[in-house]
């Protein structure tokens, strides 16, 4: 149970990948929670600001995922001030301040400078790319119609479990001062690069499927051919100029050090979703 039941902790994103994960932890754990997004009952916009007041009253506690733009949080950050918001715990990229001049995650950057650069009590947790993209995200369609095409070569990613995102997020939501002004690296315990991520969820759920690498430009002209916007078909084209660089291609203890245990595997990942059917045309 939450230490003291009549704060209330504002979760944005409540319906994407890690914001529905973070509530649900959140709820089991008997925290008051507000569970706000575009298409919640308690209804959140980032392009809208008028009504992010009425979101922010009697909130302590905030689970930020910040929108796909740079400059939003820290307007947002100073009405969180205003309205008496005591902690604010962000959800970044592995290994943000190493990214450079690289134009992959403005938008996150941006997010931190907000975050770090307020009064409050805040930590960031840098996720690396995560497992479930290759079974709820642009990653899954291609597997499952057998062949992954994609601007990744031989750098290794170091895959996280979105299970083990929102198990840290809520346990740090839940444990005021013990987390103020840390930054969190999540990764998973090893490094996989796209080809061998597909052999092992092909073998774990049976099915033919074959890893493909062609060039950013030909990658980000697909996704636009499917349907993309080309502005979000270039921030996600850009990030692999990204890990490309092996800038994030290491591993990080920021799993063990919030939980006290190890992160899962790639393995079990890939177990887990084949035995529900994820890759089932």
């Amino acid at each position: 149970m939450s230490n003291d039941t009549n704060d209330t902790t504002l979760v944005l994103g409540a319906t994407g990948k890690t914001g529905r994960r973070v509530a649900a932890r959140l709820r089991l754990r008997g925290t008051q929670l507000r569970a706000a997004s575009r298409s919640s009952r308690t209804r959140f916009d980032w392009s809208d600001p008028d009504g992010w007041d009425a979101v922010l009253r009697g909130v302590t506690a905030v689970y930020l995922v910040p929108p796909s733009v740079p400059g939003p949080v820290h307007e947002f950050v100073a009405r969180a001030e205003a309205a008496g918001v005591r902690r604010l715990v962000l959800l970044s990229g592995h290994r943000a301040d190493d990214w450079g001049d690289f134009a992959f995650g403005l938008d996150m950057r941006s997010a931190e400078e907000a975050v770090r650069g307020s009064a409050l009590e805040w930590t960031v947790l840098r996720p690396s790319n995560f497992n479930q993209n290759f079974d709820e995200d642009f990653f899954h369609a291609p597997l499952v119609a057998g062949e992954l095409v994609l601007p990744a070569g031989a750098v290794p990613e170091p895959f996280v479990d979105l299970e083990d995102v929102a198990d840290a997020a809520a346990a740090v939501l839940a444990e005021p001062g013990r987390h103020a002004g840390r930054i969190y690296e999540l990764t998973g315990p090893r490094a996989l690069t796209f080809a061998e991520a597909v052999e092992l969820i092909s073998r774990a759920s049976g099915l033919p499927m074959a890893y493909k690498r062609v060039s950013v430009a030909e990658y980000t002209a697909s996704l636009v051919e499917q349907g993309v916007g080309e502005d979000e078909a270039h921030h996600v084209a850009v990030m692999f100029d990204l890990l490309e660089s092996g800038v994030s291609a290491g591993t990080d203890d920021g799993i063990a050090t919030v939980l006290g245990r190890a992160p899962r595997t790639f393995e079990d990942y890939v177990v887990r979703a084949a035995a529900a059917g994820a890759w089932r045309s």
